[in-house]
This record gives C-alpha cells, structure tokens and sequence, in this order.
C-alpha cells in the first residue's frame, strides 16, 4: 500500500507532465500588454537585481509598472526609477517592509484588467505577456502562474544546482496537477496574473488583510497561498502556463541560506496545505487529484523514514510471504533501490537533459531529499515563525507578518 500511494502518485504525474500544453495563444486576442499593471512590492529601492527586472518588465510593454517600497527607501527607488526616462512607472511606499501590506498600497490604484504581480529579482522573457494572458481570454479563468527556473551564474556552486533542482521539481508537480484538474499548491508570488477586479474585491482586500493563524496571530505572510486559496473557494479557475515562451528567470541563495529558504517555503506549505485540506476543504471536491498529489503529499513521513520502511517492509515480505532464499531477497531488495533511485531522478529529468554535467551531482540531489526531510519536520515544529534569514533587511519588520492577537482581539 505505501508503494502504490508514493509510485502510483509518480507515474500518473509523469505521464501528465509530458503530455502537458499551454492554452495557446488565440488568433485575435481581446488583451494585450496595454491591458495589464505590474505591481513589483521591494525593499531595498536599488541595485542591479532590481534594475533586470524593470528593464525586462518593460520589455513586456505594459501600460504600467507600480513600485511599492517603505518609506526610508522611497528616495532612492524614486532615483532609480528616474533614470529609465519613463512614465510607464510609479512609485508607491508604505511604512514598514510586508508585502501583502505593500500589495495593498497598490492594488487600489490599477485601472486595467489584469495585474501581475512579481518580485524584484525576476528576468522575464520579452513574449511573457502574450502566454500569460492567453488563459484570460476564457472567462472561467482568474489566475494564471508561469514556468521559473534559476538564472544559472558562469561558474555554479551546489547551492546552485540545489536551487535549481527545487524549481524544476516544482515546475513538473504543477504541470502534472494543472493538465489533470487544474490544481496548484501555490501560484508563485515570483510572477502570477490575476483579474484585477478580484483582487479589487473589498470582499478580497478584507480576508487578505486579515487572515489568522491558529487563532491568536494575524498571519501576514504567505501572501501567494492566500491568493490562490481565494481563487479556488470563490470559483474561478487558475492556469500555469509552463512553456519556454513563459519561462521566467529567478535568483536563490547561492550559499548555505538556502536551506533557511527552503526551512520558510516548507513552513508556507505547512500552514497553506493544512489550512486548505481541514479548514477550507474545496480542494477535496474540486481538484481530488491535486489534494493527494500535492496537499497531502504535506503529511507524509520524511523520505528517509519512507525509504527506510519500503526497504524493511520488501525485505520482510521477501523472507516470510514470498520465502525466497536469501539471495532472491536481496535482488528484490536491490530491485526496489534500483526503482528507487530512478524514481528520484524523473521529476529532475529535464534539468539533466539541459545540463547534462550535472548528471554527476545526482547523488548530492538524493542526500539532500533526505536533508529536506528533517527540515520539512523542523518547518512543522516552528509553524509561528516567519522569518526569511536569508536576504539582507528582510527581517526587519518580521514582527509584522505574524502579530499575536490579545486576548479581546481573539
């Protein structure tokens, strides 16, 4: 039963991801770049990360791109942002660092039907508009993802290779569930599209500006979780358009941060997927598929306690329900690790065939899974924090994304 509920799971997500394709786009669209606002929510207002991303959004053609700081840093942004000789672009500040607040700020002054919303270190390719807003031409739709992959430095380290894997693996799972019953865990705050009369929605503005946690602290953080909940408990469809022509470029710690990133993602999944699966509950009658292939992918043990088992378990069967001799039962054994292996190396499968060198650090790949385990389980013991640790003064409003309720408040 453990294998069928883990490999069952891996074979019917690999079928759909390669047979996966993006709505195409239409032969006269009705919404074109003049049709959208991108919302860009940052800290620091400089440098050259920064600078790639409105020169790429740019690139794009929207009718506008609004800026959202805090207001110790609204000067320098404002210079930054003079120095494109531009009109497409506004600059907004709130007082402290959080961005669904820095959100907020903005979403009220969009005029166009469709708002992107992105972060500050993305690359986008200059077609991205046309894909992204492919989807929007049926009404069903309201929120549309892209396909993310790291921007790959001359010389990668491991940290790099790491943070890449976890972008390609997380490009298949949404693929795969997308193409089944249109799920998604999570439409990535790094670049999604929504209708902006949903996010105008005062019914919206209040339920994002006042989600709870466990009730006793007002949670914000987790802001992309929250949109794409919203999207499924109030019926409207999303998309993720996984295709080259919408392939995004991204940046990740390229040092030992980033397993502080990967310890802040696993607790976003955590109190997401929790909440979506008893809480919320849509996702069991609307996307079945994704609720087991991804929500409640969230409760299984560690991949070294499940490994572990299998092996034990196979071993077991071997010697008391098959009663082979010893040496049938460390081929069945030696079978099952050689599936195994495989089966972790699948969902990397295309990250392999683009940088086919990479090959070598396939090992490395496995011990981190196992790695990742244990920080998913730390992730789990520590649900009420929500710090980043890993970029420069993003931790210094961090009281503000999860505020502790007084007892009227409760």
């Amino acid at each position: 039963m453990l294998s069928l509920y883990r490999y069952v799971r891996l074979i019917v997500n690999c079928l759909s991801h390669w047979t996966f394709r993006p709505i195409p786009l239409p032969e006269e669209p009705t919404l074109s770049g003049s049709d959208v606002t991108i919302i860009i929510p940052t800290i620091n207002g400089e440098g050259g990360e920064l600078r790639r991303t409105i020169e790429t959004c740019l690139s794009t053609e929207p009718y506008e791109i609004i800026l959202v700081t805090i207001d110790a840093h609204l000067k320098r942004l404002a210079e930054l942002v003079a120095s494109f000789s531009t009109s497409r672009i506004r600059v907004l500040s709130v007082a402290h660092a959080n961005k669904r607040r820095q959100m907020c700020r903005a979403i009220p002054e969009v005029t166009t039907a469709i708002t992107v919303l992105a972060d500050d270190d993305v690359v986008w390719p200059r077609g991205l508009l046309h894909w992204i807003l492919a989807p929007f031409e049926r009404a069903e739709y309201g929120g549309v993802g892209t396909c993310q992959r790291l921007h790959r430095p001359e010389k990668p380290n491991v940290w790099d290779f790491l943070g890449a894997l976890y972008l390609e693996r997380r490009n298949f799972e949404i693929s795969a569930t997308t193409h089944i019953d249109g799920g998604i865990s999570c439409l990535s705050g790094r670049t999604a599209a929504y209708r902006t009369r949903i996010l105008q929605d005062p019914a919206f503005t209040y339920g994002f500006t006042h989600e709870y946690w466990l009730y006793r602290y007002q949670l914000n953080a987790d802001d992309d979780n929250f949109i794409t909940r919203w999207m499924l408990s109030h019926g409207w469809k999303t998309h993720v358009q996984y295709c080259r022509e919408a392939e995004l470029r991204t940046t990740l710690e390229g040092n030992p941060k980033f397993l502080r990133q990967c310890l802040r993602w696993s607790r976003s999944n955590w109190r997401s997927n929790l909440r979506s699966m008893i809480s919320e509950k849509h996702v069991w009658r609307q996307q079945p598929w994704s609720a087991y292939a991804l929500h409640l992918a969230t409760l299984s043990p560690p991949a070294l306690v499940g490994d572990g088992l299998l092996v034990w378990l196979c071993w077991q069967a071997a010697t008391c329900d098959w009663e082979l001799p010893h040496e049938g039962r460390v081929w069945a054994v030696g079978a099952l690790l050689g599936w195994m292996f495989v089966s972790k190396f699948l969902k990397l499968l295309g990250h392999f065939l683009r940088y086919p060198e990479d090959t070598l650090l396939l090992p490395l790949s496995i011990a981190f899974g196992y790695l990742h385990g244990l920080i998913k389980c730390y992730a789990f013991l520590t649900l009420n924090v929500t710090a980043w640790g890993s970029r420069e003064g993003a931790d210094a409003d961090d009281a503000y994304r999860m505020i502790r309720l007084s007892e009227h408040e409760k």
